[in-house]
């Protein structure tokens, strides 16, 4: 039987390397536990990355769309790393909540494309929560307000557990933004929970809480459509 709990572990700041590392020591322990008994196959890493970091990935082309000088980004405090998710260019700092979903896609019956949705259903209802309507954008994975994206998502998936995740922007620095072509989407914007809500914007602590909350909520419910029996 797969255990539907969620676990959730908040790494408050970090530095982006680090985190990469926890993420595929997990990854790799739910691969090998498998099948077993052992604790949940459903795993949510929370963090503010600070330093502040760009993450390029291995798509072609990807390292065209930063925009700084090194001595641009050494002057901002801002690392540039490679990275081995999905996607193109990102930027990741304080005031941006990144959640690092490390999953077993089988134990949710979900594929990539299926998986993808399900990330962005879930930020749809935590924005929600905070009286934002956030869209789908046929241009680009992601959740969008208007033309501007307030979530980025990017994955790697190895043997069906998945790994990275989302990034969204609560109240980030967001001139550090002009380092980069966001996501390689040149002409597109991107914005904050804080430029929408302005002075009512919540605390990082508050939007941590209601992402919890949601994330444990649609894990479980997706876990339980894959186990109930068909009629």
């Amino acid at each position: 039987m797969v255990l539907c709990q969620l676990e959730i572990n908040d790494l408050g700041k970090m530095p982006y390397e680090p985190a990469l590392e926890l993420q595929r020591k997990i990854q790799q322990g739910v691969i090998e536990r498998r099948g077993g008994s052992n604790p949940s196959p459903f795993h949510l890493l929370l963090v503010e990355h600070d330093p502040p970091v760009i993450t390029v990935s291995k798509r072609p082309g990807s390292k065209k769309h930063l925009l700084a000088s090194t001595e641009q980004l050494q002057n901002a405090n801002v690392q540039l790393c490679q990275t081995d998710r999905g996607g193109d260019i990102t930027y990741h700092g304080p005031g941006q909540l990144v959640g690092y979903l490390i999953c077993d896609l089988n134990a949710l019956s979900l594929r990539l494309h299926g998986y993808m949705r399900f990330l962005e259903t879930t930020i749809f209802e935590v924005l929600d929560t905070f009286g934002i309507e956030g869209h789908r954008d046929d241009c680009g994975t992601g959740v969008w307000i208007g033309d501007a994206k307030i979530c980025a998502m990017g994955v790697r998936i190895s043997r069906w557990v998945s790994m990275h995740g989302f990034a969204l922007n609560v109240s980030p620095i967001m001139k550090h933004y002009d380092y980069i072509v966001p996501c390689g989407l040149a002409g597109r914007s991107v914005t904050s929970m804080k430029q929408v809500l302005q002075e009512k914007c919540p605390s990082m602590e508050t939007v941590k809480q209601v992402v919890s909350k949601t994330f444990k909520e649609s894990i479980a419910n997706q876990a339980q459509v894959q186990t109930e029996p068909r009629p």
